[in-house]
């Protein structure tokens, strides 16, 4: 199904039979990817006197509890509630679906004991390019991103200085492959996420940061649509599942 979308005094076209999903899905299992010092997620058949929610358990149905954490355990979008003390939901505050959108590939650099994404090189992937998201892809992009156990390993990071470059770019909507914008242990600064809602002076509601995406190596850096979708959970994250379009020439 092709379809015609008009973006500013632009006209794209899209496949949307031809779909590239970047989420990393949750499974109840240790295999699941996780961050924060939590134990993995559950998935499991709800227990009552003799009842259990199980076919294969002589059940009429399969009725399964799921515990998780979206921050820890799943592809997550979050909106300024993160880290607001007033209550802000993800799903009242994005409300449009689709964004012109650029993958890019980073490479982290070292700093001190730290790997970091620079302005420097966000400045050179995204030149004069005008968009309204942004995907970035680190390297090495192997597929056991899909199942990391990232506690206590001090993953990449994005400096304070990289997230203004893009707030004055225009950058609405930020989606990363590792469990956070920020360092894993800064003593509760987070510097990229309040950089990024620019929380002290006029925040940006609409704003959202999705974490832990997997953007496979079959799918090239440049310009796509985005359709970012959110469960509707009434909470500052919600489990989420981007999805790119290629644009049609």
């Amino acid at each position: 199904m092709i379809a015609n979308i008009k973006h500013g005094s632009r006209n794209f076209k899209i496949d949307l039979s031809k779909p590239l999903d970047i989420s990393i899905p949750l499974i109840g299992t240790d295999a699941n990817v996780n961050a924060w010092y939590l134990p993995p997620p559950k998935i499991e058949p709800h227990q009552e006197d003799d009842f259990i929610g199980k076919v294969s358990e002589g059940a009429a149905v399969n009725f399964n509890n799921i515990w998780f954490n979206p921050h820890s355990h799943v592809t997550h979008t979050e909106c300024l509630g993160h880290i607001t003390a007033d209550f802000h939901s993800v799903n009242q505050n994005l409300k449009q679906f689709f964004f012109l959108a650029e993958v890019i590939t980073v490479a982290p650099e070292k700093l001190g004991d730290d790997m970091v994404i620079s302005e420097k090189q966000l400045k050179y992937a995204l030149g004069n390019k005008k968009r309204e998201a942004l995907i970035i892809r680190t390297i090495p992009n192997l597929e056991n991103k899909r199942s990391m156990q990232y506690s206590n390993t001090n993953p990449p990071y994005l400096l304070e200085e990289a997230i203004h470059f893009l707030v004055k770019k225009g950058i609405m909507h930020l989606l990363i492959d590792l469990p956070s914008v920020d360092k894993e242990k800064d003593g509760g600064a987070l510097l990229a996420h309040h950089a990024f809602w620019n929380i002290k002076e006029q925040p940006r509601q609409n704003a959202t940061i999705t974490e832990f995406i997997f953007v496979p190596n079959s799918i090239d850096d440049g310009c796509y649509f985005l359709n970012l979708q959110v469960a509707p959970f009434e909470n500052d994250a919600s489990p989420s599942r981007p999805v790119l379009y290629k644009i049609m020439e």
